[in-house]
């Protein structure tokens, strides 16, 4: 069968975005239908439209909401390369900036020059997102003069605003009650902060790791990257998302790993110099047990605010001068924004931009029962 597809890069991200009504009617079949189109379980996803990457084996599914306020629901999903598993528990924010560009190309929402506001209710967390994008003749503006490191060229800016998102996943803050959890591993106790906002993270110091948190993406060790999962797995069983010897398979999306370090000079991915002046925090991620080629948007929300959270690890790093934080990742270094009102956190903004690369039609190897079936 035949289903419409768009392909879209959001960020340092790309996937596959779906108009709800083209799912399968059971969601239960969801999970094999996104296999099927992405190709998985293959390293190389041959037989599908995965990329061979967790940054490219991505889906946004779509539907214009019927809720007060609400323009779109955006249901996301991270499809498993080489397993048979796709994982709905968290959000991508890079995927996140490409939904509004969607909804207006799909008509979900009317373009209004210059600047045309989506909101969009994620369903994975009950948040609320906010997309600010750029329209010119009626249509979503592509080109513009912003650049992000991680991605070639430069395009139309797209402003990404994450409200009241505490708790996007288990419900709370601190999903165990504190800033600081001393996490027991093969090589000792290490103290770790387990935050929920935008998408749980557990941050760890590179120092408290042995590494220097500086490390590009080729550079981890095999042994490295399955003590970082060890980790992890532990800060998911304590989460209640899954026992620690079932994390990797039962939810390898979240908590995030995520590794900081103090500011120092660095050469980027792309051979750039980065100077320390130029940032407040390192930070390196996993994604779905491999590094992160650049970082996560919900990383990046998740550690602005960790920052202004006294006690955690980040805010004992991190020495605030303004609002706006800088978090040096592999690919360079990217800016967030915190929204005050009063005093109290009210949200945090990020910029990115987003393009469609293709409209047409996947073939599926097998049948599936959904709403509105093409001939």
């Amino acid at each position: 069968m035949k289903i419409p597809v768009t392909i879209m890069r959001g960020g340092t991200s790309k996937g596959i975005f779906l108009n709800m009504d083209h799912m399968p009617n059971d969601q239960a079949l969801w999970k094999d239908f996104l296999l099927d189109i992405m190709g998985s379980p293959d390293q190389r996803q041959i037989d599908g439209l995965g990329g061979a990457n967790s940054l490219t084996s991505k889906a946004a599914i779509i539907k214009q909401s019927e809720i007060e306020g609400v323009d779109v629901e955006y249901t996301f999903a991270q499809i498993s390369v080489d397993h048979q598993l796709v994982d709905f528990k968290g959000n991508c924010g890079n995927i996140s900036s490409a939904v509004g560009p969607y909804a207006i190309a799909q008509g979900f929402v009317a373009p209004t020059e210059p600047i045309t506001t989506v909101t969009i209710l994620n369903t994975n967390t009950q948040k609320i997102i906010k997309a600010e994008v750029e329209v010119e003749d009626g249509q979503v503006k592509t080109e513009g003069t912003y650049e992000i490191p991680g991605v070639p060229g430069t395009g139309s800016p797209i402003y990404l605003s994450f409200t009241q998102a505490e708790g996007a996943v288990t419900g709370k803050l601190f999903p165990t009650g504190r800033a600081i959890d001393m996490i027991k591993t093969s090589k000792g106790l290490i103290p770790v902060s387990i935050v929920d906002v935008a998408n749980p993270l557990v941050f760890v110091k590179a120092e408290d790791i042995g590494l220097t948190g500086y490390e590009l993406p080729a550079e981890y060790s095999e042994d490295t990257l399955h003590y970082l999962e060890e980790i992890r797995s532990q800060a998911a069983e304590i989460c209640g998302f899954a026992k620690k010897e079932e994390a990797t398979i039962k939810s390898p999306a979240v908590p995030k790993m995520t590794i900081i370090a103090p500011p120092r000079d660095y050469t980027d991915s792309s051979g750039k110099l980065r100077k320390s002046k130029e940032m407040d925090v390192a930070i390196r991620m996993m994604s779905m047990q491999k590094p992160h080629q650049a970082l996560a948007i919900t990383g990046a929300i998740c550690t602005t605010a960790s920052a202004f959270l006294e006690g955690t690890i980040v805010s004992k790093i991190v020495d605030i001068h303004s609002p706006v934080i800088r978090l040096a990742h592999p690919a360079g270094i990217m800016e967030t924004k915190v929204d005050f009102i009063a005093g109290q956190m009210q949200g945090i903004k990020v910029m990115r931009t987003a393009r469609m690369i293709l409209e047409g039609y996947v073939y599926t190897k097998h049948n599936y029962q959904v709403a509105h079936q093409l001939a």
